[in-house]
């Protein structure tokens, strides 16, 4: 049997952001820059959205952490929800996987050109058709094949 990457109850996971790796903007996420807004705000006040839009809550987050290689989350899409009931079609057929997050910026520098992300506070993570960071991407629900998907995303390393 091939791994999905979303299950029957609307369950998927995969990093909404990844370390050491500038994204489209040329920001940059250091590892542990999630740790004091994590301690804060749990993941029942983490919002998650579809396309960032406050107007377009889609499910909860129900893991959200950080580990050696960036924020990984787990969350479940709301049955019901019209635009949540579309994008679980389209995740479980590989039409959209891109995740982004909404964040404040708390502490950052910057060095050759980029801006590096010390501190973030963290409001919202969203399903997005184009991600600003490549690596941050919904993952199968194999955990062989989600452990696979990390190793592949680590290219995008600096």
């Amino acid at each position: 049997m091939t791994a999905i990457p979303i299950d029957e109850a609307g369950r998927f996971s995969g990093y909404a952001s990844v370390f050491d790796v500038p994204d489209d903007g040329n920001d940059v996420v250091m590892p542990g820059a999630f740790a004091k807004s994590l301690g804060k705000r749990d993941t029942k006040r983490i919002r998650m959205l579809f396309q960032h839009d406050p107007k377009e809550p889609i499910g909860r987050w129900e893991t959200i952490r950080e580990d050696g290689f960036g924020l990984w989350v787990e969350g479940r899409l709301v049955p019901g929800v019209p635009r949540a009931d579309a994008l679980r079609a389209l995740i479980e057929r590989r039409a959209i996987d891109g995740l982004s997050i909404g964040f404040r910026t708390v502490k950052a520098t910057r060095r050759n050109g980029r801006r590096l992300l010390h501190e973030i506070d963290l409001w919202e993570i969203s399903i997005v058709t184009f991600p600003m960071m490549d690596g941050a991407r919904i993952a199968d629900t194999d955990p062989k094949t989600a452990a696979a998907f990390a190793a592949a995303v680590s290219v995008f390393r600096t």
